[in-house]
């Protein structure tokens, strides 16, 4: 098979021509989309009408993969490799769970102690306008620091939760959903600075999402660090904007990059994914208040 990469964006993303998954890919032509993935942080790859099993082995190619037992509700009902990501009602008709998953800036699961290495979303469903998806360069984000405030972060670790959507009212998410998924994942830290372990480039590694605070400060005196690291991260240049087509397959590193869902749907129009996400190496430790 033979394949040729084109770049997507200034700031970040790649396209992969020519590949087919639905048919057997050598493990040559799997290290061509690896490098082409760890190069440029996502890659785009277009008209795949695949099944899920064909969409689970070609994940697996990449990592092991996460079965979602934290969101066992909101998984494929035969297969637990994929995490339904849908704006589609419930069967019952009350508004779908997962239809606002992604919509603050993010990196998959890094308010866990395994963060994700990588995520595979596959389009099934997309509305005529909208539903379009951001993506950032961390990597950028992190090299246009001054100095002063590259070796201000360095030693630093933030606190990164999912009590955040316990009171995001205006995302209207069930708060029994965020503490059921908080009693599974309490908050850690993670470093404010990582090294991408295939790269050996430094990324910045906070989000405005799930970052709530710098580990030994307050929340008011973390601010006026974290408000421009924030600001920083999703300037214009380094981000990707991805108008969706049905059978898109996109595959984004969670060790460089973070993304979010736009909420600029019509009413009354849907967005249903399917979504396989690569286990990444351990990160963190479990958060402990301090005392006072």
């Amino acid at each position: 098979m033979n394949i040729t990469v084109k770049r997507l964006s200034y700031g970040i993303g790649a396209e992969i021509l020519g590949a087919d998954l639905t048919q057997p890919m050598s493990d040559e032509t799997i290290a061509q989309i690896r490098r082409a993935w760890v190069d440029n942080g996502i890659v785009l790859i277009r008209d795949q009408q695949i099944t899920p099993e064909q969409h689970i082995a070609f994940s697996a190619r990449f990592g092991q993969l996460d079965d979602h037992s934290a969101l066992y509700k909101y998984r494929h009902p035969e297969h637990a490799e994929i995490f339904i990501v849908t704006t589609r009602p419930n069967a019952d008709g009350s508004p779908s769970n997962t239809r606002e998953t992604g919509v603050n800036w993010h990196s998959d699961m890094s308010y866990t102690l395994r963060p994700a290495m990588g995520s595979l979303l596959y389009c099934l469903e997309i509305p005529e306008v909208g539903g379009d998806t951001q993506f950032a360069n961390m990597y950028l984000a992190y090299d246009s620091l001054s100095d002063g405030f590259k070796r201000l972060i360095e030693p630093l670790q933030a606190v990164h939760t999912y009590a955040w959507a316990i009171h995001d009212t205006e995302k209207g998410r069930n708060p029994e959903f965020a503490k059921a998924h908080i009693a599974v994942n309490p908050p850690v830290v993670q470093p404010m600075v990582r090294v991408h372990p295939e790269t050996g480039r430094k990324t910045l590694y906070v989000s405005e999402g799930v970052t709530t605070h710098i580990a030994g400060m307050t929340h008011a005196e973390s601010q006026a660090i974290l408000q421009p690291l924030f600001q920083q991260a999703v300037r214009p240049e380094f981000t990707y904007r991805h108008h969706w087509r049905r059978h898109d397959l996109i595959m984004w590193d969670n060790r460089c990059a973070m993304h979010k869902a736009l909420r600029d749907r019509l009413p009354g129009t849907h967005r249903h994914m399917h979504r396989t996400t690569i286990l990444g190496e351990p990160s963190g430790a479990l958060y402990e208040e301090p005392t006072r």
